[in-house]
């Protein structure tokens, strides 16, 4: 019969190596490798092979294996630091990881079954007792407050306070800002789409200096629209708009603004 690399302790190769490691009671920093690398490998070749991506995992961890295998067999190497570099390092270290996580794993699965079986009660405090606070003790509020203590404290919150102006700038006068019209800014959109012809509508608005600009904006091309002097199209829902001018090149037919009102701001 075929072992399935589904099941519980076979789910990859590390949990194949893991597994031989226990049930042969091997220290891990000491494999045998040709020992392991047998036993890894007649697992391997009963394997069903439907799922070729997940085989073709072992199959590399057996290569690793071989690999390993031969680098035991030649003379030791020997690290800059003069120490003797053993094949199997990286190995142990991938098998170590792995199994940390596996028990990390094991631990939260545990704590989210062990969860299933509990219940908390549902708070029965009345309101007007969860929100009780306790008067405050102005004794040990004003504990070792003196009155030149309290002038100081006071000094420093106006001086803060007066470092935040600008003497210069506080001198200036009030700037109100001229209404926006939106018959002005109606010739202005248009004059801008007989200028480019086609353009995109956030192109537009990036050039507007505040928020009701952009409301007006927004008006004028709608009331642009709806006189049949530019086509707004949009590919996607989300995507940027583009407009496009419905005037001949050159031709500047004059506007019928009758009947719309100005928006102050």
């Amino acid at each position: 019969m075929a072992i399935s690399y589904k099941l519980e302790k076979f789910e990859g190769p590390l949990d194949l190596l893991l597994h031989l490691i226990d049930k042969n009671k091997i220290d891990i920093y000491d494999i045998p490798i040709v020992e392991i690398t047998q036993q890894y490998l007649e697992y391997v070749s009963q394997m069903d092979r439907e799922d070729l991506n997940v085989v073709s995992d072992f199959l590399v961890m057996a290569a690793t294996l071989l690999d390993i295998k031969s680098r035991m067999l030649l003379p030791v190497e020997v690290t800059e630091e003069g120490e003797e570099e053993d094949p199997r390092a990286e190995l142990v270290a991938r098998l170590l990881e792995y199994k940390q996580y596996k028990m990390m794993a094991q631990e939260l699965l545990d704590l989210e079954e062990n969860a299933g079986g509990m219940f908390y009660k549902a708070p029965t405090v009345p309101k007007e007792v969860s929100k009780y606070e306790p008067p405050v003790d102005l004794d040990r509020l004003l504990d070792g407050l003196t009155l030149a203590r309290l002038q100081r404290i006071f000094d420093s919150v106006m001086k803060r306070q007066q470092d935040k102006v600008d003497p210069i700038r506080s001198s200036f006068g009030t700037i109100k800002k001229e209404p926006v019209s939106l018959e002005t800014r109606i010739m202005d959109v248009m004059t801008y789409a007989r200028r480019h012809r086609s353009f995109s509508f956030r192109q537009m608005l990036e050039r507007q200096g505040d928020k009701l600009e952009l409301v007006v904006t927004f008006l004028a091309v709608l009331e642009l629209m709806k006189i049949g002097k530019i086509r707004l199209t949009q590919e996607h829902t989300f995507d940027d708009m583009y407009i496009e001018t419905l005037e001949a090149e050159g031709e500047e037919t004059e506007l019928d603004l009758d009947g719309i009102d100005d928006l102050e701001g």
